[in-house]
């Protein structure tokens, strides 16, 4: 078996080249336990780069500086805990909006983070409450942490000051997301086969529990409109949620073994899930067909071997900013990217055991954690997005799948804006 296409020459795909890397401070053998990377996060504004070292402990880097590190030093660690170059912030406070590096030490370990930023024109959906032991402003970023306790902690970014403590989880918090408008809605999916909704703004009050799995529910995202939720898990599941109802819309059905990552594509219209059957499927959203299938084994597995374990489950996939590329992480010891309208990587890298990925805030590097707390970046494809891309972003952002079919256009610009020429 192998990872490409008998069509596609291995030699001719293009390796990526590598940025840098921050390597987890050595441990003894005895802690060599619960040190998993299990996220990486890039602040919204580009600001911060975090990640879970293990032991509780995250870090949190400003991303400009780490860069400027990595073109100084080349591409080994140059911010290690141990002797890190990085400014650390002032126990007073002092310059609160000036990036600096931050330790947090969460108490238990930590299995999912999300930075969110506060939209002051956004209210809290709670109307009846006047009274907020939080205000949010403008400059706000907080940083939330899914605990292996079940609980969830948000933090300030700028202080480390903890500021709610979510404890209503009964097993792992496996991951979160906040709603991308800005109104501090926080996500967070969870072994105990729910997902609940928080209102931050509301003092971190519960609005909603979204039940439907029947088993873990590993990953959660929303839509770049806030309006709908993504959740994966176990037992092959695929939801869509309404996030204004709160109810669920319809479960997508094609995978062959448990889903462990889903994100939207920027402009929504695509839904990229990945999955321990060795594929990452891309959907339209909007009428749960799948658009295309990235595989990471072949020839393909048939369900009942994609089904087992196998060497090739993909642990991660993310969605670059540009719409067009998309990156997957896989068991093989490969980091993928892909094309959209290609059916292979256009870039590989090399990688072994990692989990999670995510490219940042301008899509110009993709982060990837592994299994001994370290990071280690890439630089993405280069590309120049053509005017017909950009206007067919444009187009569905506001526009869902049902509408442009309904458009007096021809057939084939049709085809082309909902992502199936």
């Amino acid at each position: 078996m192998a990872s490409f296409p008998l069509s596609v020459n291995e030699k001719l795909i293009a390796r990526s080249r590598t940025i840098g890397e921050l390597l987890a401070p050595i441990s003894p053998f005895d802690k060599k336990c619960g040190r998993e990377n299990w996220t990486v996060a890039f602040a919204p504004d580009g600001s911060y780069f975090a990640w879970s070292q293990g032991h509780r402990i995250v870090k949190l880097v400003p991303w400009s500086q780490c860069l400027n590190n990595f073109s100084l030093h080349g591409t080994k660690n140059v911010a290690n805990l141990n002797n890190s170059r990085l400014p650390r912030q002032d126990s007073d406070g002092g310059q609160k909006n000036k990036p600096r590096e931050h330790i947090i030490d969460c108490g238990d370990i930590v299995w999912s983070l999300a930075f969110g930023s506060s939209v002051p024109e956004k209210q809290s959906r709670c109307v009846n409450i006047e009274w907020h032991r939080f205000k949010f402003g403008q400059d706000q970023l907080l940083l939330a942490t899914g605990l292996s306790n079940g609980r969830v902690k948000i933090w300030d970014v700028y202080t480390e000051k903890l500021l709610l403590n979510l404890m209503d989880h009964a097993e792992v918090v496996r991951d979160l997301t906040f709603a991308p408008d800005g109104s501090l809605i926080l996500v967070s999916s969870s072994r105990d086969k729910t997902l609940r909704v928080w209102d931050l703004k509301d003092d971190g009050n519960m609005i909603k529990v979204l039940r439907g799995h029947t088993n873990w529910v590993f990953g959660c995202a929303f839509s770049p409109d806030s309006s709908v939720l993504c959740s994966v898990g176990a037992s092959k599941a695929v939801f869509l949620w309404d996030m204004d109802k709160y109810t669920m819309i319809r479960k997508l059905e094609g995978h062959h073994n448990d889903v462990v990552a889903c994100e939207f594509s920027p402009d929504g219209a695509l839904l990229a899930t990945a999955s321990y059957d060795t594929r990452v499927y891309v959907w339209d959203p909007h009428i749960g067909a799948i658009l295309m299938e990235f595989g990471h084994l072949f020839p393909p597995p048939t369900p009942i071997f994609a089904g087992g374990a196998n060497d090739r489950w993909v642990r991660s996939v993310s969605f670059s900013h540009d719409g067009l590329h998309i990156a997957s992480l896989a068991d093989d010891k490969m980091v993928r990217f892909w094309r959209i309208d290609e059916d292979y990587p256009v870039q590989v890298a090399p990688l072994n055991n990692g989990l999670c990925c995510a490219f940042s805030t301008d899509g110009s590097v993709l982060a990837a954690g592994t299994q001994d707390g370290s990071v280690y970046f890439w630089g993405t494809p280069k590309s120049v997005s053509s005017l017909q891309h950009l206007c067919r972003m444009a187009i569905r952002r506001v526009m869902p799948t049902h509408q442009v079919k309904n458009l007096p256009i021809p057939s084939k610009v049709v085809e082309f804006l909902c992502y199936q020429s």
